[in-house]
Protein backbone atom coordinates (compact mmCIF):
# COMPACT_ATOMS: atom_id res chain seq x y z
CA UNK A 1 0.00 0.00 0.00
CA UNK A 2 1.42 3.52 -1.19
CA UNK A 3 1.59 5.81 2.06
CA UNK A 4 -0.52 8.23 0.44
CA UNK A 5 -3.35 5.49 -0.04
CA UNK A 6 -6.50 5.76 2.02
CA UNK A 7 -7.66 2.14 3.05
CA UNK A 8 -11.10 1.61 4.22
CA UNK A 9 -12.03 -1.69 5.57
CA UNK A 10 -14.99 -3.49 3.87
CA UNK A 11 -16.96 -3.39 7.14
CA UNK A 12 -16.89 0.20 7.68
CA UNK A 13 -19.68 2.62 6.98
CA UNK A 14 -18.38 5.43 5.02
CA UNK A 15 -20.70 8.59 3.58
CA UNK A 16 -19.94 9.52 0.08
CA UNK A 17 -20.59 12.82 1.71
CA UNK A 18 -17.23 12.79 3.74
CA UNK A 19 -14.00 14.26 2.81
CA UNK A 20 -11.12 11.76 3.52
CA UNK A 21 -7.40 12.52 3.72
CA UNK A 22 -4.53 10.72 1.98
CA UNK A 23 -3.11 8.18 3.76
CA UNK A 24 -5.93 7.79 6.61
CA UNK A 25 -7.47 4.30 7.59
CA UNK A 26 -10.45 3.41 8.96
CA UNK A 27 -11.00 -0.02 10.31
CA UNK A 28 -13.65 -2.34 10.77
CA UNK A 29 -17.16 -1.37 11.35
CA UNK A 30 -16.36 2.13 11.81
CA UNK A 31 -18.92 4.49 10.75
CA UNK A 32 -18.47 8.35 8.83
CA UNK A 33 -21.56 10.17 8.75
CA UNK A 34 -22.20 12.99 5.98
CA UNK A 35 -19.93 16.18 5.70
CA UNK A 36 -17.30 14.87 8.25
CA UNK A 37 -14.11 15.62 7.16
CA UNK A 38 -10.88 14.17 7.81
CA UNK A 39 -7.89 14.84 7.27
CA UNK A 40 -4.39 13.03 6.13
CA UNK A 41 -3.04 10.19 7.87
CA UNK A 42 -5.35 9.40 10.52
CA UNK A 43 -6.27 6.22 12.34
CA UNK A 44 -9.99 5.57 13.27
CA UNK A 45 -10.31 2.29 15.04
CA UNK A 46 -12.87 -0.62 15.04
CA UNK A 47 -16.19 0.70 15.82
CA UNK A 48 -15.32 4.31 15.45
CA UNK A 49 -18.34 6.76 15.16
CA UNK A 50 -17.96 9.72 13.53
CA UNK A 51 -21.21 11.83 13.36
CA UNK A 52 -22.35 14.37 10.43
CA UNK A 53 -20.51 17.41 10.39
CA UNK A 54 -17.53 16.31 12.69
CA UNK A 55 -13.50 17.99 11.81
CA UNK A 56 -10.58 15.78 12.17
CA UNK A 57 -7.07 17.41 11.64
CA UNK A 58 -3.93 15.67 10.32
CA UNK A 59 -2.35 12.96 12.42
CA UNK A 60 -5.14 12.24 14.33
CA UNK A 61 -5.60 8.55 16.33
CA UNK A 62 -9.24 7.61 17.39
CA UNK A 63 -8.80 4.13 19.15
CA UNK A 64 -11.56 1.38 19.12
CA UNK A 65 -14.97 2.37 20.00
CA UNK A 66 -14.85 6.16 20.15
CA UNK A 67 -18.52 8.16 19.75
CA UNK A 68 -17.70 11.98 18.54
CA UNK A 69 -21.18 13.39 17.83
CA UNK A 70 -21.58 16.86 16.03
CA UNK A 71 -20.38 19.55 15.71
CA UNK A 72 -16.83 18.81 17.20
CA UNK A 73 -13.66 19.47 15.74
CA UNK A 74 -10.64 17.84 16.35
CA UNK A 75 -7.45 19.69 15.26
CA UNK A 76 -3.93 18.23 14.00
CA UNK A 77 -2.26 15.67 15.92
CA UNK A 78 -5.34 14.90 18.08
CA UNK A 79 -5.68 11.50 20.31
CA UNK A 80 -8.54 10.19 21.65
CA UNK A 81 -7.90 6.25 23.54
CA UNK A 82 -10.36 3.53 23.10
CA UNK A 83 -14.51 4.36 24.53
CA UNK A 84 -13.98 7.88 24.47
CA UNK A 85 -16.93 9.54 24.02
CA UNK A 86 -17.39 13.36 23.01
CA UNK A 87 -20.56 14.31 23.51
CA UNK A 88 -22.96 17.55 22.32
CA UNK A 89 -26.55 17.28 23.86
CA UNK A 90 -26.69 20.17 26.60
CA UNK A 91 -30.33 19.24 27.76
CA UNK A 92 -30.54 15.60 26.88
CA UNK A 93 -33.85 14.55 27.01
CA UNK A 94 -35.96 11.68 24.45
CA UNK A 95 -38.88 14.10 24.75
CA UNK A 96 -40.45 17.08 25.24
CA UNK A 97 -41.80 18.41 28.40
CA UNK A 98 -45.15 17.41 26.25
CA UNK A 99 -43.69 14.01 25.94
CA UNK A 100 -43.64 14.30 22.46
CA UNK A 101 -40.25 12.79 20.73
CA UNK A 102 -37.70 15.51 20.11
CA UNK A 103 -36.78 15.88 16.82
CA UNK A 104 -33.41 17.97 15.50
CA UNK A 105 -34.90 21.88 15.88
CA UNK A 106 -35.15 20.58 19.93
CA UNK A 107 -32.17 19.93 20.88
CA UNK A 108 -29.74 22.54 21.82
CA UNK A 109 -26.43 21.47 20.67
CA UNK A 110 -22.74 22.65 22.45
CA UNK A 111 -19.64 22.10 20.42
CA UNK A 112 -16.36 20.87 21.63
CA UNK A 113 -13.60 21.73 20.41
CA UNK A 114 -10.09 19.08 21.05
CA UNK A 115 -7.25 21.43 20.02
CA UNK A 116 -3.42 20.42 18.50
CA UNK A 117 -1.69 17.45 20.11
CA UNK A 118 -4.63 16.85 22.88
CA UNK A 119 -4.90 13.51 24.10
CA UNK A 120 -7.90 12.25 25.90
CA UNK A 121 -7.31 8.77 28.06
CA UNK A 122 -9.76 6.07 27.62
CA UNK A 123 -13.10 5.98 28.61
CA UNK A 124 -13.48 9.61 29.13
CA UNK A 125 -16.04 11.71 28.29
CA UNK A 126 -16.23 15.25 27.06
CA UNK A 127 -19.34 17.36 27.78
CA UNK A 128 -20.67 19.59 25.31
CA UNK A 129 -20.13 23.20 24.84
CA UNK A 130 -15.94 22.34 26.16
CA UNK A 131 -12.35 23.22 24.72
CA UNK A 132 -9.47 20.87 25.54
CA UNK A 133 -6.35 22.78 25.04
CA UNK A 134 -3.04 22.25 23.12
CA UNK A 135 -0.83 19.53 24.38
CA UNK A 136 -3.71 18.99 26.65
CA UNK A 137 -3.84 15.24 28.87
CA UNK A 138 -7.50 14.70 30.03
CA UNK A 139 -7.20 11.20 32.63
CA UNK A 140 -8.71 8.05 31.54
CA UNK A 141 -12.29 7.61 32.75
CA UNK A 142 -12.73 11.23 33.24
CA UNK A 143 -15.68 13.51 32.71
CA UNK A 144 -14.99 16.94 31.41
CA UNK A 145 -17.04 19.43 32.30
CA UNK A 146 -15.57 22.79 31.79
CA UNK A 147 -12.35 23.87 29.36
CA UNK A 148 -8.96 22.59 30.00
CA UNK A 149 -6.21 24.94 29.70
CA UNK A 150 -3.04 24.23 26.88
CA UNK A 151 -0.84 22.06 28.26
CA UNK A 152 -2.94 20.84 31.59
CA UNK A 153 -3.13 17.59 33.20
CA UNK A 154 -6.69 17.11 34.33
CA UNK A 155 -8.46 13.63 35.69
CA UNK A 156 -11.56 12.87 37.94
CA UNK A 157 -15.17 13.43 37.74
CA UNK A 158 -15.67 15.90 37.73
CA UNK A 159 -12.22 16.90 35.88
CA UNK A 160 -9.55 19.10 37.92
CA UNK A 161 -6.59 20.26 37.21
CA UNK A 162 -3.60 18.31 38.64
CA UNK A 163 -0.33 19.36 36.62
CA UNK A 164 0.91 20.50 33.47
CA UNK A 165 2.49 17.96 30.63
CA UNK A 166 4.74 18.63 27.90
CA UNK A 167 4.19 17.74 24.69
CA UNK A 168 5.93 14.73 24.84
CA UNK A 169 3.56 13.48 27.52
CA UNK A 170 5.27 13.38 31.03
CA UNK A 171 4.56 15.63 33.72
CA UNK A 172 6.27 19.40 33.83
CA UNK A 173 7.81 20.43 37.46
CA UNK A 174 6.61 23.77 38.32
CA UNK A 175 10.02 26.52 38.33
CA UNK A 176 10.17 29.64 39.75
CA UNK A 177 8.51 32.98 37.89
CA UNK A 178 5.19 30.82 36.61
CA UNK A 179 7.23 28.72 34.24
CA UNK A 180 7.34 24.41 34.21
CA UNK A 181 10.29 22.18 33.02
CA UNK A 182 10.36 19.11 31.21
CA UNK A 183 12.86 16.75 32.63
CA UNK A 184 12.84 14.60 29.46
CA UNK A 185 12.90 17.24 26.84
CA UNK A 186 14.51 19.38 28.65
CA UNK A 187 12.59 22.56 27.89
CA UNK A 188 10.67 25.42 29.52
CA UNK A 189 6.79 25.14 29.20
CA UNK A 190 5.36 28.82 30.03
CA UNK A 191 1.71 28.09 30.71
CA UNK A 192 -1.09 30.21 31.59
CA UNK A 193 -3.10 28.40 34.39
CA UNK A 194 -6.39 27.51 34.74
Amino acid sequence: MKADQIRIHDTADVSPDAQIGEGTSIWHQAQVRERAVIGRRCILGKGVYLDLDVTVGNNCKLQNGVYVYHPATLEDGVFLGPGVIVTNDKLPRAVTPDGVLKEDADWEVGPVTIRQGAAVGAGAIILPSVTVGRWAMVGAGAVVTRDVPDHGLVAGNPARLIGYVCRCGRRLVEQNGGLWYCDHCEVVVPVSGE
